[in-house]
């Protein structure tokens, strides 16, 4: 047991005279060496840019903080929404029917009767089959049936633009045969 303790005492001082302070003095020389060695590059700041006024010349325009240049502007808006209004107020009026809760790619056209002369449709959403006839509503965006063929039923629906006014368009909804 004293050997034992005897020999950890030497390996421990051998471990200690190995951490001597002269080793760190070099490292520490070396690293000041080094560092006024080093020099850091900085790249130089552009000049800034000649600012070169421009004069004002639409003061004979109307300033656009007028109160002349702000009723024509509600004047413009009022006009539109009229127009748009005519095409939007009848459908917010009307109740929906069952098939306006769908989107149209959530439809498919499967087939087409005649009832006593007229075209009928045959529209499958969710499983189920309806029937549609020319006058019905399809579809998320006020979508009335226009014309019914074989192969498919032509809409007009009321959107908005990208700038926010209501149009009309064309949608069709095609047959869709099965894949086997």
């Amino acid at each position: 047991m004293k050997r034992s303790y005897l020999l950890f005492l030497i390996l421990l001082s051998f471990v200690l005279a190995g951490c001597n302070s002269s080793n760190e003095d070099d490292i520490r020389a070396w690293m000041i060496q080094e560092r006024n060695q080093t020099k850091p590059h900085v790249a130089p700041i552009s000049a800034p840019k000649q600012f070169l006024p421009e004069p004002y010349t639409n003061a004979s325009a109307i300033e656009p903080f007028s109160n002349l240049k702000l009723t024509q502007a509600l004047k413009h808006d009022s006009s539109q929404v009229a127009s748009n209004g005519a095409l939007v107020a009848p459908e917010l009026a009307r109740r929906k029917e069952a098939l306006e809760s769908f989107p149209l790619d959530s439809m498919a056209l499967v087939g087409s009767i005649l009832k006593g002369n007229q075209p009928v449709a045959l529209v499958s959403v969710d499983r189920l089959l309806y029937q549609v006839k020319i006058g019905n509503y399809l579809g998320l965006n006020y979508g009335r049936v226009t014309k019914i063929n074989e192969t498919e039923v032509t809409l007009r629906e009321i959107v908005q633009d990208a700038v926010g006014e209501w149009i009309e368009r064309v949608a069709t909804l095609q047959l869709q045969e099965k894949s086997k």
